[in-house]
């Protein structure tokens, strides 16, 4: 089955009037308007996500997952506030009957909390709340052919229909991804769609807008499109102005303020508009540091541009979509994941199809202007980013999926415990290990989370270097540990995520206006389901994912386990102490549990042998 999700104008029907289009508020169903998935009718097959479990079952899965992670005391102290919580007639089912009558009149209660997390979330964009993704490189001998490339990511598509362990997934996704913008408020952002017909291109730091189509309603064609992208390029080669774009970089408690300051200026207003309203942005980027890698650079230009001094002045960071294509090559697209998961946006960016429609005159592209007063420049001084995410690409090529399966063992939960068993040697302590899980088999599903640390996982990583275990027993220790894993993430895709669950149950104190629980305040919630990490799996195909950390101190992990290598992404922030140090904090220790644990598989097998 096909499914038409994107043409050159995404979102955009021609028979549609242009204009903004109702915010999109957390859960509630997107305008009729935005006819991207006008065709998606088969979505009405999808099942609703299902009622939340029971209260009890979902306390008992709580102190399972927490237990190996806290102190005694503190393990006592929970088990009290749990029991409280969840005593007939008490406060813990008064919130489970409101969360369950949200799930009877909502299609996903989880996606809506989902949303929720995200927009109470005021860090600067540019930490966890970004991903890219990274093409092959492309050979750029001069700028045209730059922008000749830059021409073959404005097309259009189709997507077939996707599916996971034979049930089809929700595609609502694909329809948020273009023509949407985070719009910064005081207290919470909003994520906005619109309907109108042109692109925004960013070079030099100065923005431009690009009308698509033609008066007769086709798309451009490419060579219309090299057209005028070298009309931009050639009217803005001077890089002296003032970068308003790295105010996007900012706080969101800052950056709104800012916001509302720089469009009182009627200018102002109506070039940020035409850049929020735009379909995408297409960011054409100049040079990066010489004295890194080209793989390096590919990352940190996709995910945030370099720093101040490079390209992330050339940026809208609260776009939904900015496809990114610098002068050495680099060519990748830039998301929030507020508006879509990562992997929705690299199977949307899989497919190229370059339209064809006639020749004719084309409209000199609008440059956007600023009026910038005193006091936003020193805003825009203030908000000079530098660059203090850390991310890196790296691949362990000693073996991958081949090798785990002809040992029967779960590709995925192999690479969970060996993260646990890394991060076990690094801390002495059992992480709160949250892995990842798409719920697109449910309608609007967005992600839900494996709770990847087990009794079973913390009693392997302990017993793992302990040399009064013997190896048969570490190796049942394994297979118990990945048994759990695979009850966990069916679990999780079940719709019974205790992560989501609990959440919920906390916002549903909020919404009802009652005193906080004592289980939502104590230390022991706060280390094991506020503060976690989460490394997850990433089915890639040619591209690179990169991403964002939350905080320094916590380390972001995503992998892709092909046939015979693993690919890992692994970010966090530098630190004045350990500096570009934290870049292999993980990494290492990671590649050398998996050859430990390759070592310790085919030492029983050789011994059964």
């Amino acid at each position: 089955m096909e499914t038409t999700i994107f043409e050159i104008g995404p979102v955009l029907s021609k028979t549609a009037a242009a204009g903004m289009v109702k915010p999109w508020q957390l859960g509630k169903p997107v305008s009729s308007t935005l006819v991207a998935g006008r065709n998606l009718s088969q979505q009405k097959g999808l099942p609703k996500m299902p009622a939340p479990p029971p209260l009890q079952q979902a306390c008992e899965l709580y102190l399972n997952y927490m237990e190996p992670m806290v102190e005694v005391k503190e393990l006592k102290r929970t088990k009290e506030l749990v029991e409280e919580f969840r005593k007939a007639g008490g406060v813990g089912e008064r919130l489970q009957r409101g969360l369950e009558r949200k799930a009877d009149n909502t299609e996903n209660w989880m996606t809506d909390y989902f949303m929720k997390i995200e927009f109470d979330n005021r860090n600067p964009l540019l930490g966890s709340s970004k991903s890219g993704c990274i093409f092959p490189r492309m050979d750029f001998r001069d700028k045209k052919r730059q922008i000749s490339v830059s021409c073959l990511y404005v097309c259009s598509g189709t997507l077939l229909a996707e599916y996971i362990r034979g049930k089809q997934l929700c595609m609502k996704q694909y329809e948020q991804i273009l023509s949407s913008c985070i719009v910064p408020g005081l207290e919470k952002d909003s994520l906005e769609f619109y309907a109108e017909k042109h692109i925004t291109v960013a070079h030099n730091c100065q923005f431009f807008v690009l009308d698509v189509y033609n008066s007769d309603g086709t798309p451009l064609t490419v060579d219309q499109l090299c057209v005028q992208l070298e009309r931009i390029c050639n009217s803005s080669l001077q890089n002296n102005v003032e970068r308003v774009g790295i105010l996007t970089t900012e706080h969101r408690d800052i950056w709104s303020k800012t916001y509302i300051d720089l469009i009182k200026d009627k200018t102002n207003k109506e070039s940020v508009l035409a850049i929020q309203n735009s379909i995408f942005t297409v960011c054409l980027d100049g040079a990066m540091p010489p004295d890194e890698t080209f793989d390096n650079n590919a990352t940190e230009q996709v995910l945030h541009g370099g720093g101040s001094q490079w390209n992330s002045g050339n940026r809208w960071f609260d776009k939904g979509l900015q496809i990114i294509i610098g002068e050495d090559g680099t060519c990748g697209i830039n998301t929030i994941n507020s508006n879509a998961d990562g992997v929705v946006v690299m199977n949307m960016c899989e497919t190229l199809l370059v339209m064809q429609s006639p020749l004719e005159p084309l409209p000199v592209p609008q440059r956007l202007h600023f009026n910038i007063t005193p006091e936003l420049k020193k805003d825009i001084e203030e908000a000079k980013w530098s660059q203090d995410l850390d991310v890196r690409i790296t691949t362990f090529d000693n073996f991958g999926k081949n090798f785990l399966k002809a040992y029967k063992l779960s590709p995925d939960a192999f690479v969970q415990m060996a993260i646990q068993l890394a991060y076990y040697r690094i801390h002495q302590q059992i992480p709160a290990a949250l892995e990842s899980v798409s719920m697109r088999t449910f309608r609007l599903g967005r992600l839900g989370f494996i709770s990847s640390n087990s009794p079973a996982s913390a009693a392997f990583v302990k017993a793992f270097d302990d040399p009064k275990k013997q190896n048969s027993e570490k190796v049942d220790l394994l297979e118990k540990a990945i048994k759990a894993h695979k009850w966990y993430t069916n679990l999780a895709m079940d719709g019974h995520d205790i992560y989501m669950h609990l959440w919920a149950l906390k916002m549903q104190a909020v919404e009802e206006k009652i005193s906080m629980p004592e289980i939502f305040i104590d230390t022991s919630f706060y280390k094991t389901l506020d503060k976690g990490f989460y490394p997850s799996q990433v089915r890639i195909s040619v591209e690179t994912i990169c991403f964002g950390a939350q905080e320094p101190g916590l380390n972001e992990i995503v992998y892709g386990i092909m046939n015979d290598h693993i690919d890992f992404t692994v970010a966090n922030f530098k630190s004045s102490d350990t500096g570009k140090e934290n870049r292999t904090h993980m990494t290492n220790p990671v590649q050398d549990a998996l050859l430990d644990m390759r070592a310790l598989a085919q030492c029983v097998h050789t011994d059964e042998a």
